[in-house]
């Protein structure tokens, strides 16, 4: 007979070969077995509604009987070919009608790659050498990305601060660093740098919402000065609406990147804009020395696109994005429900596509202001949570359409407990 290995068991494995006993993703003291619709299994088998979702992709939830369908149609035609081939060309057809500053899509395999091809794409079109981009912004694990992603020191503005170990000074030297949403530090910097190739910036930055009228500030800042606009949107695509935060916002960058749920679940990402942009991944169009090279073994896997044409056809179907946005909203209602009852000071940050919860009385604005004034609040509602069956990031929340009524009736149960794990804490 197999015998089948304890959660305990798997850990000490990943302590021998593993730094860290992980993946560098999560928390190492869980393991995954399996997951089904809006449910995971450890392998002590125990059971969790499902908020982490893969970090964002499993939208529909896991294992969608139609896109499995559609990879298990693919498989046997072929896993991968590093060529051109029908799944990834349709995929890029649906990202162009989809995305509003996709005139031209090219594919990597991961958000990150995305993103450093970005950063480099704005450089070969415009000839400038520095990169604006957002103290607390999350772009990959590039140099450039890793600079003031989560600085242990607070530094004057606009200076960049490496969040890793093997970064070259020069790295830091290129990278000019902004709060978020103050769009007057954005027009000093423009003004006073002249060499900017782009800002980039995640619409939503982590969970904090842009303030109203912020990224068309961004918009115009960047036609006034002649900088490439860049929206990391590897979450929010596909996922504050169809076409992501452009269309949700009503903004459109000159260059996008996408990943996640265009992947349905596989590794695949992506970066789009305009075609003269574009043109730089051509050498036969901008030449030898305005080249950009970019190749990868799976981008464009037909596995992958498969799965991600699959995802975003039943993301188009009527109602799903109202219903996503329902989930989320009774979701956030719960929550402030459980812990205003008990007197606990919270802000509910985020959309209702994608949130969680501070722990502080004061409003999220920027990379500063994001903290819980007691962080072991947080800890503890986590915590609580993950007893009570609800799996989730320390820092997000993200809803799934495979959501059911027993699921939520299981999570308001879970806010309870924790509210109240809080309540008795500060009693």
């Amino acid at each position: 007979m197999h015998r089948t290995h304890t959660q305990a068991e798997w850990i000490d494995r990943a302590r021998e070969v593993l730094p860290a006993a992980g993946f560098g993703n999560f928390d190492a003291s869980i393991i995954i077995a399996r997951g089904q619709g809006s449910r995971v299994w450890d392998e002590d088998g125990r059971e969790y509604v499902d908020y982490l979702i893969g970090s964002g992709p499993m939208l529909l939830g896991h294992g969608h009987p139609e896109v499995l369908e559609a990879v298990f149609e693919q498989l046997p035609k072929g896993m991968t070919f590093f060529a051109n081939n029908a799944q990834g060309i349709a995929l890029a057809e649906a990202i162009v009608e989809a995305v509003p500053c996709c005139e031209q899509v090219r594919f990597v395999t991961s958000g990150g790659e995305a993103d450093m091809y970005a950063i480099r794409l704005a450089r070969a079109y415009s000839g400038k050498s520095k990169i604006l981009k957002f103290e607390g912004g999350y772009h990959g694990m590039s140099a450039e990305a890793q600079m003031s992603l989560a600085p242990s020191r607070i530094v004057n503005f606009p200076t960049a601060v490496p969040d890793s170990a093997g970064i070259p000074q020069g790295v830091a030297d290129e990278m000019l660093i902004a709060p978020f949403n103050d769009l007057a530090a954005v027009a000093s910097l423009l003004k006073e740098h002249r060499d900017i190739a782009a800002i980039i910036v995640e619409p939503l930055q982590r969970i904090i919402p842009a303030q109203p009228g912020y990224l068309k500030g961004l918009r115009d800042l960047c036609d006034q000065y002649g900088v490439l606009l860049i929206f990391d949107e590897i979450v929010t695509g596909f996922r504050l609406a169809y076409g992501g935060a452009q269309e949700r916002y009503g903004v459109v960058p000159d260059i996008c990147t996408l990943g996640k749920i265009i992947g349905g679940g596989f590794p695949l990402a992506a970066l789009g804009g305009r075609a003269d942009i574009m043109a730089h991944f051509d050498k036969a169009t901008v030449g030898a020395e305005k080249w950009l090279m970019q190749l990868g073994t799976l981008s464009g896997n037909p596995v992958a696109s498969a799965a991600g044409l699959k995802t975003m056809e039943v993301l188009q179907r009527p109602g799903q994005y109202e219903r996503l946005r329902d989930l989320g909203e009774r979701l956030m209602q719960m929550q402030s429900k459980a812990l205003s009852a008990r007197g606990i000071s919270h802000r509910i940050c985020g959309d209702p596509t994608l949130f969680d919860i501070y722990f502080t009385d004061k409003i999220p604005v920027d990379y500063r202001s994001a903290k819980h004034a007691d962080p072991k609040s947080n800890e503890i509602w986590n915590r609580v949570l993950r007893a009570e069956g609800v799996f989730k990031s320390p820092g997000k929340l993200y809803p799934s359409l495979a959501l059911s009524e027993e699921d939520l009736a299981q999570t308001e149960a879970a806010f309870l407990r924790a509210a109240t794990a809080l309540a008795d804490r500060a009693g």
